[in-house]
This record gives C-alpha cells, sequence and structure tokens, in this order.
C-alpha cells in the first residue's frame, strides 16, 4: 500500500510540472506576440498547413456528419411526424458540439502532429540549440506562429464547416423517402433554433481548443528526444495529449457556457 501510495504521488509530482511547463510556453508564447508583425510569412504559413490544407478533409467529414445526424433524427422523429424539426436538431448539433470537437480532432491530427513532428526533429538534430546560439528566440520563432495561426483557423474552420454540415443534413432531409422536408422548411427550422448565443458558444469553444492544440503539440515537439523513435513517440503523444485536453476542456466549457 505505501509503495502504490508513493507511486501516485510521483505521478502527481511529474504531472504538476508537466502542467507547469505547458504553462510557462503558453506565457512565453504569448508575450511573443508583439513580434507578430515581423513573423507575418510564419504565420501565413502555418495559415495555410492549418487552415487551407486542412479544407478538404473537413468539408467531406462535415458533409456526411451533418447527413448522417439528419439521418438518424429525421427517421426516428418522422415515426411522430415531428420531422420538420430536424434542422433545428442538426444546426445545434453542429454549432454546439459537433463543428467544434470535430474540427479540432481533425486539426490535432493533421496539423498538429506535423507541428509536434517538424519540432521534434529540429529538437533531435540541435537544430533549436543553433537558434539559441544564433540568439533567435525558439519559442518566438517555432512556437507564436503555429499558436497565432491555430487561433485563427480553427474557429473559421468550425463556422465553415458547420455550414457545410447544415448543408449536408438539408439535401439528406429533402431526398430521403421517408423526410421529404422542403428546403423552406428545414431552413425556417434552423432560423428558429439558432441564436447569436450559441455561435459564440461554439467559437469560444474552437478558440480554446486551437490553443490547446498549438501549446501541447509544441511543447511536446521541444521535449524530443531519442532519435527517431523518439521522434514518432512524440507525435503520437502529441496527438493522444490534445485529444484528451480538448474533451476535458469541452466538458467544462460546455457547463460554463450553458
Amino acid at each position: 500500500m505505501t509503495k502504490f501510495l508513493e507511486f501516485i504521488g510521483k505521478q502527481l509530482i511529474y504531472s504538476f510540472g508537466i502542467v507547469g511547463e505547458v504553462l510557462i510556453l503558453l506565457k512565453r508564447t504569448v508575450f511573443a506576440f508583439r513580434e507578430a508583425p515581423h513573423n507575418m510569412p510564419s504565420i501565413l504559413a502555418q495559415v495555410a498547413i492549418i487552415g487551407y490544407e486542412t479544407l478538404p478533409v473537413a468539408s467531406v467529414m462535415a458533409f456526411f456528419v451533418g447527413m448522417v445526424l439528419a439521418l438518424q433524427t429525421g427517421v426516428e422523429l418522422s415515426k411522430y411526424g415531428t420531422q420538420d424539426i430536424v434542422g433545428s436538431i442538426v444546426g445545434l448539433s453542429m454549432v454546439r458540439e459537433m463543428g467544434p470537437v470535430m474540427v479540432s480532432f481533425l486539426v490535432a491530427g493533421r496539423a498538429g502532429s506535423a507541428m509536434a513532428a517538424e519540432i521534434g526533429v529540429m529538437k533531435v538534430y540541435e537544430e533549436i540549440d543553433a537558434l539559441t546560439t544564433l540568439e533567435i528566440d525558439p519559442v518566438r520563432y517555432l512556437a507564436m506562429p503555429r499558436l497565432i495561426a491555430a487561433l485563427i483557423c480553427v474557429p473559421i474552420l468550425t463556422i465553415y464547416s458547420d455550414c457545410v454540415g447544415m448543408l449536408g443534413g438539408a439535401i439528406i432531409s429533402h431526398l430521403h423517402p421517408k423526410l421529404f422536408i422542403s428546403y423552406a422548411t428545414y431552413t425556417d427550422s434552423l432560423r428558429l433554433a439558432l441564436k447569436f448565443r450559441e455561435i459564440a458558444a461554439g467559437l469560444i469553444k474552437s478558440f480554446v481548443f486551437g490553443g490547446i492544440i498549438a501549446v501541447i503539440c509544441c511543447y511536446v515537439g521541444f521535449n524530443t528526444s531519442g532519435g527517431a523513435r523518439g521522434i514518432g513517440v512524440s507525435t503520437t503523444r502529441s496527438v493522444v495529449l490534445s485529444f484528451m485536453l480538448i474533451l476535458v476542456a469541452d466538458y467544462f466549457l460546455t457547463r460554463i457556457l450553458m
């Protein structure tokens, strides 16, 4: 029992240490924002990687998620003659939950893993030490552009995915023989359900999730060691940690924003 408690204590201390290091990295990165005007090429490059290159995958995923939501809820509601509210269900599901979480998972798996791998390679091959020798702050040079790009791109991708998902729901609701909901009815249901509060809550979530992805993936990259194997481990670790923290943050944000 004593050994077990000792093990738990060591794990808690280790976890608190990691939290402290992540917060320090976040603080240094935010303080580096004042140098953003001088790093516009790097920021725009990261915006292209995180935002533009993610659009095709986000489009396909959001479209079919919207169709699935409309199909599953619509068929069940049609049994009670209330399928006309499918639009509001799809819209609220996408805006409140599916859009922010789905896009954040996609960005973490695609762009976040690339962040951790790229910085991890630089760490293993001592390129970050070379930057320090040249009096270039690695946080300003590497982490700051990625954090700014994530804070910009994830909310924009979320809005785009919400719209695509609602479009997919409208198409399947109109074409499915058990539903056959007109586009006007679907749009009216959406307009009645979606208020500014719901849209703002989804954008706040996506903004926080974007910050989590960038900070966690950069932190894991900066702490990579062990050669090629270490880079692979860090890449996997960054995605897993991002997924876990997104879900934890989603719960607390939902409680606060309800």
